[in-house]
């Protein structure tokens, strides 16, 4: 009991708009924003996006819910039980974990809730287990084309047989995954030598800590493939500690600091997936679905709709 309080309490905390009442409800539909960390300038960024949108839109209520950490995964678990028991008619996820969330998704179909992926695909294994399908609905970018695409740009300035670090995502999450295959794709095709390959989980601080010890392991290092920009800002800040602006780092999510970065020249480039509409277009899709009156387990979307990516570098 005390456990589910404070959970409870813990996902409260990070409501950033909660006005549901039977009236409202009767009204318009209700859907329930499941973010990462609002520690993170990207889901910031991405939540403004989404309550700018609702505002414009008018249509229905939003509720968005943010977790405190990058792996503070049993609140994203406790949100989407708190919206299943609220009755909302739309769910719309950014999972921390692929394959933690994917029951609970499930347990939100189950209840007639309209729930649409995004941002991070869930665990094809995890969401076959809980009965759902592999190629469960999605809308998002293609992280791995993207990893490459700044990977490349980093091979071409550093050349061939360069020697590099990559600093992962959180194991648990796909676009991680499917970022660090991406950085290896450009690995393979400038021959780049991989010094050491290590998570930061997508955290500034302890991206710092970890690249303030690879300095000191691997001083050879020339450049640096970040799966965020949360942890760009933490290696610079580490490689500009230890006067090594002579190594270049890129990155992913194009949020403010970073580009500014790049224009100073202290970072070589990032990646935009266009982060503030990316939690409207999920909602717009929900939104669809719901009115198209497929909702339910006998009508399960699948497919990717797919999201745009381009490469930020210096002007």
């Amino acid at each position: 009991m005390l456990k589910r309080l404070v959970s409870s309490l813990l996902v409260l905390a990070f409501v950033l708009s909660y006005s549901v009442t039977s009236a409202t409800a009767a009204d318009k539909p209700v859907v329930g924003l499941v973010m990462k960390s609002l520690a993170n300038e990207f889901f910031k960024n991405m939540v403004e996006g989404a309550e700018r949108f609702a505002k414009e839109d008018g249509t229905f209520e939003l509720v968005a819910v943010g977790m405190n950490s990058e792996t503070d995964f049993m609140t994203q678990v406790s949100a989407v039980e708190n919206f299943i028991a609220q009755g909302v008619d739309v769910i719309v996820l950014a999972p921390a974990d692929s394959a933690l969330m994917a029951k609970s998704a499930k347990q939100a179909i189950d209840k007639g809730i309209v729930v649409v992926n995004f941002d991070v695909t869930l665990d094809k294994k995890a969401l076959k287990k809980v009965g759902l399908p592999e190629d469960f609905l999605f809308v998002g970018p293609d992280n791995a084309d993207g990893a490459q695409m700044v990977g490349d740009y980093l091979g071409e300035k550093i050349g061939k047989g360069g020697k590099v670090i990559i600093i992962e995502g959180n194991p648990g999450a796909d676009n991680a995954k499917q970022r660090k295959e991406g950085f290896m794709r450009s690995v393979k095709k400038y021959d780049l030598e991989v010094l050491a390959s290590n998570t930061a989980h997508w955290e500034t601080e302890e991206a710092n800590a970890l690249m303030s010890n690879l300095l000191l392991v691997h001083p050879d290092v020339q450049g640096v493939m970040c799966a965020n920009d949360s942890m760009v800002i933490g290696a610079q800040k580490a490689l500009q500690a230890a006067g090594r602006t002579d190594v270049q780092i890129v990155g992913f999510d194009a949020i403010a600091p970073v580009n500014k970065m790049i224009e100073e020249g202290k970072v070589l480039a990032t990646i935009d997936q266009f982060g503030q509409d990316l939690a409207s277009a999920g909602i717009k899709v929900g939104l669809n679905l719901l009115s198209e009156g497929k909702v339910g387990p006998d009508n399960i979307p699948t497919g990717w709709f797919k999201t745009p990516i381009e490469l930020v570098k210096k002007k």
